[in-house]
């Protein structure tokens, strides 16, 4: 494997930083606190191609691989992680979704309006009382003729308000059964199709989070992805993209929080001296340096693994589960470093704070993704 980056990763990499620095940076904390969803810089993006980073050319998208796609949240998720986790949410869940396992019609239908965020997409599996236990969900599709009539909830979704384009989960069989669920293309406007309460978040404010809300949904068989029954195989393969996401929003994040902390512990002095010289301090940089480089590393072997058409549910699952954990300690020993400063919100540490612990719940919690992983080792 080569682990040095190529000229087109350096290249989008430096992109979105610069577009970061100059469009997300100087509002970041005005959204969060409001909980703006800022709809317009996602448009922008779309039209860098940020918005369709794996989409092929043929459909609107820039046909990057998932070393570039990393690189965008990263770099994006250095500067603010609402942003970066809606950027993921876009490209590997609906996006990716349709891509995926999408007819060609489907795919020559929605694929470019994603791509260009002309429409921003939205994915729907987990429920109020679903989350970890899809196979159990509550919302159904039932057959009549040539369409399907869904009803029920889908909680805690990325873009539940804004979305345009939502690709849902809902069960087509009885409860816990085999092969019970099947996925489904749903437009805004649709009626029956509604947005419900929008969450009020501890972090990742201005990344919208929502309920959607199906009363008597009517949606024509033609919007059905794939078989009757492969939804949920569907989204366990979805998931298994998306954890390289999550995976990279959260090394954004640490290394966001760890570049402030190494920054201020050369200019904060204490004893007549940079508090970087105290080796409680210096060994606190030291620990966080190891574990970012080492969350990255697992990353890259996902996305090579992924490039290459090969299994990587344990390896993607490892990432996401580290990475995660990663930018908790990490931004956590941020705010220690800052000291009283990092409690208050004009310095950037508290708001790494806030959004990293997401990044341990989202697209299958830490337990979950330890599970994932036990299960791969023992089977092998």
């Amino acid at each position: 494997m080569d682990f040095s980056r190529s000229e087109i990763t350096q290249q989008v990499a430096e992109s979105a930083r610069e577009f970061a620095r100059l469009h997300i940076k100087p509002h970041l904390m005005e959204w969060d606190e409001s909980q703006e969803f800022p709809v317009h810089i996602f448009k922008e993006l779309g039209k860098l191609g940020m918005m369709g980073v794996l989409v092929p050319e043929q459909y609107g998208g820039t046909g990057l691989s998932y070393f570039e796609y990393n690189a965008v949240i990263q770099e994006i998720a250095k500067v603010c992680g609402s942003v970066g986790l809606s950027v993921a949410a876009h490209n590997s869940l609906c996006t990716g979704h349709i891509l995926t396992f999408g007819n060609e019609a489907q795919k020559q239908k929605y694929l470019p309006k994603l791509a260009s965020a002309e429409h921003i997409g939205a994915w729907g599996l987990t429920e109020p009382n679903t989350g970890s236990d899809a196979g159990n969900m509550k919302t159904t599709a039932v057959r009549d003729g040539d369409n399907w009539i869904i009803n029920g909830a889908k909680s805690w979704i990325t873009h539940g308000i804004s979305g345009d384009v939502a690709v849902v989960m809902c069960r087509t069989g009885e409860p816990r059964a085999k092969n019970n669920s099947t996925a489904f293309i749903v437009e805004r406007g649709t009626p029956g199709f509604m947005a419900g309460k929008k969450e009020n978040k501890l972090g990742m404010r201005a990344s919208e989070t929502a309920e959607m809300i199906f009363d008597n949904c009517i949606v024509s068989d033609s919007q059905r992805l794939g078989e009757v029954g492969d939804g949920f195989k569907q989204a366990m393969k979805i998931l298994d993209g998306g954890r390289i996401s999550i995976a990279a929003l959260s090394v954004g994040i640490a290394r966001g929080a760890y570049e402030a902390s190494v920054q201020y512990a050369k200019e904060r002095h204490q004893f007549d001296q940079p508090i970087a010289n105290f080796q409680g301090i210096a060994f606190k940089l030291a620990d966080m340096a190891t574990k970012i480089e080492a969350a990255e590393l697992l990353i890259q072997q996902s996305c090579d693994l992924k490039m290459r058409g090969l299994p990587m549910t344990k390896e993607s699952a490892m990432a996401k589960y580290y990475a995660s954990e990663v930018a908790v300690e990490v931004s956590t020993d941020a705010v220690q470093i800052f000291g009283g400063y990092g409690y208050t919100k004009d310095f950037p540490v508290e708001k790494f704070y806030r959004d990293s612990k997401l990044c341990t719940i989202g697209e299958g919690t830490s337990e979950i993704q330890k599970v994932v992983i036990s299960r791969e080792v023992l089977r092998s």
